[in-house]
């Protein structure tokens, strides 16, 4: 298994490249990044300095992934996604003189396993994204979104549940939701939701 990186990509040598992966035309790989096996970085994608990635994750061309942003396994992020990482950004000082490198502290965005971004999403950090949770193409997402969530709109609310296929969960009765896709049953409580196991 090889990793691919287009002759166009920026890549830091001290960057960490999982076996498998592919840096397409134009992406940047800042240093102390690190990317899990078989991860894709679309075109134009930027990828910041200590951004932790794993396995099987995808970024979308134009995606932009600032620091300390980490995503867990199995991470999808559509085009044109941004993480950001200021609370508070500034390009320069209240006297006027231009801001460091060291005169903010960063603020990332976390992706839990599973996890969809839908195309031109902004994730303001700092926010944690549940696992298998779907966030809609054009939201914002302002505050964490639970597992399985299903989120849409400015700000991003709950507009219902997915399951681990990403499709639309259907309402089964007495706090049941079933997968349409897979059969698998999941159980509504308090605002969460969890995959029902079978003994």
């Amino acid at each position: 298994m090889s990793i691919r990186i287009a002759d166009t990509a920026d890549v830091d040598q001290r960057a960490e490249i999982g076996e498998g992966c592919s840096i397409w035309h134009l992406a940047q790989v800042r240093e102390n990044a690190r990317l899990g096996r078989n991860c894709i970085v679309g075109r134009g994608a930027y990828v910041g300095a200590g951004v932790q990635m794993g396995d099987h994750c995808k970024l979308q061309n134009y995606a932009l992934i600032y620091e300390p942003a980490v995503l867990e396994a199995g991470v999808f992020v559509g085009p044109s996604v941004v993480f950001t990482n200021d609370h508070f950004p500034r390009a320069v000082a209240p006297d006027g003189s231009l801001k460091r490198a060291d005169d903010w502290h960063a603020v990332g965005v976390t992706c839990r396993e599973g996890s969809s971004i839908g195309a031109r999403a902004v994730c303001v950090a700092p926010v944690t994204i549940g696992r298998w949770a779907l966030v809609g193409a054009g939201a914002v997402v302002t505050r964490d979104v639970p597992d399985f969530a299903l989120v849409a709109g400015v700000p991003a609310t709950r507009k219902g549940w997915v399951g681990r296929a990403g499709a639309p969960l259907e309402n089964a009765g007495d706090g049941l939701w079933v997968c349409p896709v897979t059969g698998q049953t999941y159980r509504e409580s308090d605002e969460t939701l969890e995959e029902v196991i079978d003994a």
